[in-house]
């Protein structure tokens, strides 16, 4: 095309590589349009340097700074007040509930229900919060709120709208703002009068009726009364001066409600029942016609307890099943977890170790295939319907708020009896008590005597009923066998002591004490002292007999319960010629061991401690205790499951296993070390381990067999711990520093509540509704109570009243004091004549007999003179009214009317008013005799003896010639008391006794009845205030323990001074194991500059436990590490001594330096065969100590990274990695 003949003066340039085209100026040259650019099109035309500065410099007026109409641009706006009329529309706050028969799904009608806020996002407690991120779906987060806890019903209603009235806008404001030291009050402005109080009716009401009259709006004469009672309760409110609760409108509020308090008030009074007992005695007939379509069956027929227990899951229902070893109790938690399944819901099962927890997911995994397992290291499917944990999981999770507890239809507690455990028992304890309501529990315990008692505290806290569901009923019944043998000669000495029914057979008894009388000839301690053992050499002869009597009877397998890890050792060394198993035996356990250890490195199938349990295990012996390695341990379960470990020496913990039965169980000894000293068996230790004799469906009876190497125990002792009831469940709550601010970050729940809600404070708090309904009829009665109208009393009845209670508070305990005084018993000897004034004698003359102590407290018999027409209450009826305050005054001596009788009285120190400086001789021992002659009904009508008489009659001449009262001892200057700080109070006694004539009231004519009625009044309202005591946090034994723990937090700057969780407080709650340490370790910089593997040894002395081991050779920088931890622990420690704490042993005591080297070594590559020379700790123990350490590293990490110190982070994850390999994190036998 010809450009240049259509007079166009451009050309085209193809601009990018997109076929986009632009003008530009036309150049002369001769190439082919279109023109080409660079692919992002033109290069822009940039301004010379000079042109620019030329022109800032020359045209000043073009510099922005001088633009005068960008700086006063204004854009107009058109005003438009209907903008402001808008607003967003608030979501629906209630919802409509339809209410059926649900029998008949007949409609009966409609109710109106608030419903809760979902908008407040994590920091709501409702169910209804949104969920969180998918990665902290199970283990939640430190920054959630755990879900409101079921049974918290105040705190429900806080949280729910306020739906009985308005908020009272003059009573009901804060003056100051929370945080603020000051804040701002009008009471000094005049509000403005006002005409008429403003009254509120209801619309719904006035719509409702038919004619306005129906309301009465009020008129003059209304108005007056209302005004005249207003002052009235008002005056009465003055006298009083009640607590500011008690105010004004409550009290006007009982007397208009007085007949629906009277309607409602049975409904209280009847005791609700929360723990429901269930029969097990009777067959279920119906249980099939009941469950036609049951969620697991099972290829036996089930016991009438499992029974009972499934149809109650089925109605939803919690239980308690408390029953013997293998009697069947897993039944239970498998019906549940096949119901959570059917259900599309989970199922929480928790233990107490976490050895119980893999051993329960394998067996359940056989069972459903949906199963998971989370503890402190390993993770399996943790979405599966049913999760295995350990309850310290569990409580974490609750805390973090995780989504799992949404889903959450059963938490089964195995093992409950373990929340008897001194450390580790409060975590049951905060489990059940955060628990929300939609959550059922199922608790599994062996047979404990107060299965009632803690169901019922359960279902109080979580406001459920409990179903308990206990049989005594053993499957296999076990027969108690006492053993004297030492040697195959004697192997056959086994007696029998206790029957498969139960029987006590003392003829066994004696038999065993003739044999070993027998053996004991030349020496003299054959007899049943209980405490003496035998001989360590004699050990060896002592099992090898056992263990070939066993043989030849066919008792085998058996376990040996062994109370010390040091004898175990030693009685498998001493057996290892023994061989109990055949070819084929040896070859399944040679197959099995080692096709369980070749996952291990080659170095540490090498190990001595895997190469000695080889060769014991196929002899048929296995040992067990906490010093073995944990993947031989497992090996060693699961042969012995297989009843190819013939003899198997363990310790208690074996006794916690599952599915391990036995037929015979043989106690080496029935007496421990339970940490602080030695002492037998409790009867629910010992039942625990017998009961893992006789194997279900294999044996009809199970044998116990009780070694006696040395002396046989007493009959008494064996007695009690064979039958005897077991170990009560009972509380061992206790306040941490993790718990308090796990809390206190959540301003709905407080630390007093929990504190409430624990096992410790339930006999207190049972009684709440029972107080309550009582505080409501004392304030009742106390609103009617009119001030005594005498001018006399008016004056100083009330101070008077005060005066004498003091003097007789403080006489009392003078008494007591004295009366314990060496001086004052000599002179307490017969014949004293002292003054008795106690509920059934009132200033009675009596002459002392003899004394004698009781249930440590010093008893007086003493002779009083008596009407003998009329004579006093007896002795025993209840005594009312024992601490009523009597009037201080001037009374003469009680002289019984004629004729005069006598009578003999024991009495105790506080009865004793008065010791008078009289004494008289008597025939003590005679008049005793005599008058406990005449009370035999043979004798009753004998006359008095002559010591008697004489002694009666000198009683009598003394009471008349001394009517007014006879002097006492003073004890200062008689019975020559030193204390000065009782030489102090009996001078103020003294004191108080003269000011009595001082007063005006006692010169009242009525002065008595007036007296006696102030008395009634003040005992109502002490009653109303011990009352109210006991419903306030005040009544709480934990609180002043959790007021000094805050002060701690507070001075360490963990709270705020009004409660607030600080950044310190926020890392601690990450933190598992001791919290307070590890934080400060990290805010002191202390770990920051240490290398990883120097971080590992370090904090290795927070999870190490074991007290004695060898020294360890520490490097300089964890020798520094080391005085930093004992410096800061010092600090607490004194922190906490300060604050007021009763602390038991010192807190730096609690951290065990003894496997820093172990740990530093291992950090840094080391085979464990070598490190396990650095230490003469046992493997077992180091390695559960290194994987402790790895929960405790990566809590640490988490914490790094709250306070945002990547440093920190990056070493917690190297130590981490460095200290996770080889034989120490080998995966569980059962997980695989």
């Amino acid at each position: 095309m010809d450009i240049e003949g259509l007079g166009v003066d451009f050309d085209l340039a193809e601009v990018g590589c997109q076929g986009k085209f632009i003008p530009v100026l036309k150049r002369n040259s001769d190439g082919d349009l279109p023109r080409k650019t660079l692919p992002a099109g033109l290069p822009p035309i940039v301004p010379s340097w000079d042109e620019e500065l030329e022109e800032y410099l020359t045209c000043v007026e073009k510099v922005p700074v001088h633009d005068i109409i960008k700086a006063q641009k204004f854009w107009s706006r058109e005003p438009c007040p209907e903008n402001l009329y808008h607003a967003e529309v608030s979501g629906v706050q209630t919802t409509i509930h339809v209410d059926r028969n649900p029998t008949t799904g007949e409609l009966l009608g409609y109710k109106e229900e608030y419903l809760e806020s979902t908008s407040e996002g994590r920091t709501s407690l409702s169910l209804r919060r949104p969920p969180g991120p998918a990665s902290q779906d199970v283990r939640g987060s430190s920054a959630n709120f755990p879900f409101l806890p079921g049974g918290m019903e105040e705190i429900d209603s806080i949280l729910s709208k306020d739906k009985e009235g308005f908020l009272d806008l003059e009573k009901e404001l804060l003056s100051i703002a929370p945080g603020l030291k000051e804040g701002m009050t009008f009471d000094d402005l005049d509000p403005k009068p006002q005409q008429k109080e403003s009254t509120f009716i209801n619309l719904a009401d006035i719509m409702s009726a038919g004619d306005l009259d129906e309301f009465d709006l009020g008129d003059e004469e209304d108005e007056e009364e209302i005004r005249k009672e207003d002052e009235g309760q008002g005056q009465i409110r003055a006298d009083l001066k009640l607590e500011k609760s008690d105010s004004l409108e409550n009290l006007v509020k009982i007397d208009h409600e007085k007949e629906s308090e009277k309607a409602y008030r049975p409904s209280y009074e009847k005791k609700e029942e929360w723990a429901i007992k269930v029969d097990t005695d009777h067959p279920v007939e119906d249980f099939y016609q009941r469950i036609p379509d049951m969620a697991y069956k099972w290829p036996f027929e089930l016991d009438v307890f499992q029974k009972q227990a499934i149809l109650h899951l089925e109605n939803h229902e919690s239980v308690f099943v408390a029953a013997h070893t293998s009697a069947g109790k897993t039944v239970v938690a498998e019906y549940a977890i096949a119901l959570s399944l059917k259900h599309m819901t989970k199922t929480v099962y928790t233990s107490p170790i976490k050895a119980l927890s893999n051993q329960k997911y394998r067996e359940f995994k056989h069972t459903f295939e949906e199963v998971g397992l989370i503890t402190g290291d390993v993770q399996i499917n943790q979405t599966a319907s049913c999760l295995i944990m350990t309850t310290e999981i569990l409580r974490s999770m609750l805390y973090n708020g995780s989504d799992v507890i949404r889903d959450l239809e059963w938490v089964i507690f195995d093992e409950v009896h373990y929340i008897n455990d001194a450390e580790r028992g409060v975590v049951w304890e905060e489990v059940l008590i955060m628990l929300p309501q939609h959550v059922n529990i199922i608790l599994l315990s062996a047979t404990v005597p107060n299965t009632l008692e803690f169901a019922d505290w359960i279902g109080r806290t979580k406001k459920k009923k409990i179903y308990v569901i206990s049989t005594l009923k053993r499957p296999v019944p076990l027969e108690h066998y006492l053993y004297t043998g030492t040697s195959g000669k004697t192997s056959n000495e086994l007696f029998k002591i206790v029957d498969e029914k139960k029987t006590f057979l003392t003829n066994g008894y004696h038999k065993a004490l003739d044999a070993k009388k027998e053996k004991s000839k030349a020496s003299q301690g054959f007899g049943p002292k209980g405490t003496r053992g035998g001989k360590p050499q004699q050990d060896k002869n002592v099992w090898i007999s056992v263990i070939d009597m066993l043989s030849k009877k066919e008792q085998l397998p058996a376990v040996a319960f062994t109370f010390s890890k040091k004898k175990i050792d030693e009685n498998t060394q001493n057996l290892q010629n023994k061989d109990l198993t055949t070819a084929k035996e040896k070859s399944e356990i040679h197959t099995f061991f080692h096709s369980a250890i070749k996952k291990l490195k080659p170095p540490d199938q090498k190990l001595p401690q895997v190469l000695e349990m080889e060769i014991l295990l196929k002899n048929g012996i296995g040992k067990h205790h906490s010093g073995i390695l944990p993947i031989l341990k497992e090996v060693v379960e699961m042969l012995f499951q297989k009843a190819l470990v013939k003899v198997l020496f363990a310790t208690e913990t074996f006794a916690m296993g599952v599915n391990m039965p036995a037929r015979t169980v043989v106690f080496d000894s029935i007496r421990k070390h339970d940490g602080t000293n030695f002492r037998d068996l409790l009867p629910g230790e010992y039942i625990q381990m017998a009961g893992r004799a006789g194997r279900r469906g294999l044996d009809t009876t199970g044998t116990v067999i009780i070694l006696c190497k040395g002396d046989i125990p007493e009959m008494s002792d064996l007695h009690k711990m064979m039958l005897g009831k077991p170990t009560k469940l009972e509380s061992q709550f206790r306040l941490t520093y993790s718990m308090i601010l796990n809390l206190l970050r959540v301003e709905q729940l407080r630390v007093e509540d929990m504190i409430k809600r624990s096992f410790s404070e339930f006999h207190q708090q049972k009684d709440i509704s029972k107080h309550k309904v009582t505080i409501d009829q004392l304030h009742t009665r106390i609103s009617q109570i009119r001030p005594i109208e005498c001018y006399l009393c008016s004056v100083d009845l009330e101070k008077y009243y005060e005066t004498c209670r003091d003097y007789m508070c403080l006489k009392k305990k003078l008494q007591e004091v004295v009366l314990s005084h060496p001086a004052a018993i000599k002179a307490l000897t017969a014949g004293r004549i002292v003054v008795i004034s106690n509920s059934f004698h009132s200033n009675q003359l009596g002459i002392v007999l003899n004394s004698t102590m009781a249930a440590n407290e010093r008893v007086f018999t003493c002779l009083l003179l008596c009407d003998k027409n009329n004579p006093v209450k007896s002795k025993t009826e209840e005594k009312t009214e024992n601490d009523k305050v009597s009037p201080v005054i001037d009374t003469d001596l009680y002289l019984p009317e004629a004729p005069v009788g006598h009578e003999m009285v024991q009495v105790k120190a506080k009865d004793i008013s008065k010791v008078t400086v009289k004494s008289i001789r008597v025939e003590a021992n005679k008049i005793i005799d005599d008058i406990k002659k005449r009370q035999m009904p043979r004798f009753k009508d004998d006359p008095p003896g002559k010591s008697v008489t004489a002694a009666s009659q000198e009683l009598l001449r003394m009471i008349e010639s001394n009517i007014h009262g006879l002097p006492g001892l003073d004890p200062v200057k008689d019975l020559h008391l030193r204390d000065i700080e009782l030489v102090e109070q009996f001078r103020a006694l003294h004191l108080i006794e003269d000011s009595f004539k001082s007063y005006q009231c006692i010169n009242c004519p009525h002065f008595t009845e007036h007296f006696e009625e102030h008395g009634r009044n003040t005992r109502l309202k002490d009653e109303y205030k011990r009352l109210k005591f006991l419903l306030s946090d005040e009544s709480l034994a934990l609180l002043p323990e959790y007021q000094q723990r805050v002060q701690v937090l507070k001075h360490l700057n963990y709270i705020d001074e009004n409660g607030a969780v600080q950044l310190k407080g926020r890392v601690a709650c990450e933190i598992s194991n001791h919290e307070i340490m590890i934080t400060e370790l990290v805010f002191e910089n202390v770990l920051t500059d240490l290398h990883p593997t120097e971080i590992a040894a370090l904090l290795s002395c927070v999870v190490f436990e074991q007290k004695n081991c060898s020294e360890p050779k520490l490097c300089p920088e964890l020798v520094k590490g080391k005085e930093s931890i004992i410096s800061i622990a010092q600090k607490i420690s004194g922190l906490q001594r300060q604050c007021g704490m009763n602390l038991v042993g010192d807190y730096e005591d609690e951290f065990k330096f003894g496997l820093m080297e172990v740990v530093f070594e291992w950090a840094r590559g080391l085979p464990f065969a070598e490190i396990t020379g650095l230490t003469d700790v046992q493997e077992g123990i180091i390695v559960r100590c290194i994987q402790r350490l790895h929960e405790t590293l990566r809590d640490v990490r988490n914490a790094a990274r709250i306070i945002g110190d990547p440093v920190l982070y990056r070493k917690m994850e190297e130590a981490s990695n460095m200290i996770k390999r080889d034989i120490v994190f080998a995966a569980s036998l059962y997980t695989q």
